[in-house]
């Protein structure tokens, strides 16, 4: 009974700042004067469906959260790899560093990148001196390419931190034993380090997706010409367009879809982890 009594605040408090608020933004998904009054009603979801710059938003949101996971996993292993086994002067300076960085708000970064490869970037400025052109070769931050760049240079360290927390539960001498056994570097690390780093990798990688998914900052101070993800749409209806039943509509989707893959990251983390506990 007392058990009971101590989870019942914490609950209602999270029913009070988070499923009240999300149960409005489904009622209003559903009203068709959107303003949560009337019968409810679908249609507002079968005109989002077929507006094109739905489709192109969903397709843009899932294909560059896939193409940022999968950098981020990439270059998070290998600089991870990096920093745990090759020792180098200030490693544990950039380890303490990562864990500033996630504090980070992503816009900083988009704002860092626009100074070095912008129009009027470091990058292009140099190349204008150099060569005396009237621009520089560097003009891909306004495209998807750019959106990619910038979310897997600021995602990159949520994939770090916990391969980093994982390298260090792994003893070097095994390491040193497959070396001194003739495995090459290569083997070495496919069957004695990344056996070890599934689990940090599916836990960073499931959480590089879903924050991908609903990342706003970036893909807005890239500027990108053309590239309108979910919460962009989200944005553009409610406060550009006046269209708070359709902002709802996509904002339902993108909930849906989050939750989707977070069920599925947690799935596949829950895999990883009895694949790895399950004795040799």
């Amino acid at each position: 009974m007392m058990r009971a009594g101590m989870i019942l605040p914490p609950v209602l408090l999270l029913a009070l700042l988070f499923l009240y608020p999300l149960a409005l933004v489904v009622r209003d998904s559903l009203s068709p004067d959107g303003a949560g009054g009337g019968a409810l009603s679908t249609r507002a979801y079968s005109d989002v469906f077929g507006e094109a710059s739905f489709r192109d938003a969903l397709l843009n949101t899932i294909g560059i959260a896939a193409g940022a996971t999968a950098g981020t996993l990439v270059l998070g292993f290998v600089l991870a790899f990096v920093v745990a086994f090759v020792p180098f002067p200030g490693s544990r300076a950039l380890s303490r560093f990562i864990d500033v960085f996630l504090a980070f708000p992503s816009f900083l970064i988009t704002l860092a990148l626009l100074f070095v490869y912008g129009t009027v970037g470091m990058a292009n400025g140099l190349w204008t001196d150099v060569t005396g052109a009237s621009s520089g070769p560097f003009d891909f931050l306004h495209t998807p390419w750019g959106v990619l760049l910038a979310e897997v240079t600021y995602f990159t360290p949520f994939v770090m931190r916990p391969l980093l927390a994982a390298f260090a539960q792994t003893e070097t001498a095994q390491l040193e034993a497959a070396a001194s056994l003739g495995a090459r570097p290569g083997r070495i690390v496919r069957q004695v380090v990344l056996p070890e780093a599934l689990p940090a990798l599916a836990a960073g990688g499931g959480l590089v997706l879903v924050l991908c998914l609903n990342e706003f900052g970036i893909v807005l101070f890239t500027g990108a010409k053309g590239v309108t993800t979910l919460p962009t749409l989200v944005y553009g209806k409610a406060i550009l367009d006046g269209d708070y039943t359709g902002a709802c509509v996509v904002a339902v989707v993108n909930v849906a879809l989050s939750a989707a893959l977070y069920g599925l990251y947690r799935m596949l983390l829950t895999r990883t982890g009895a694949h790895r506990a399950r004795p040799v």
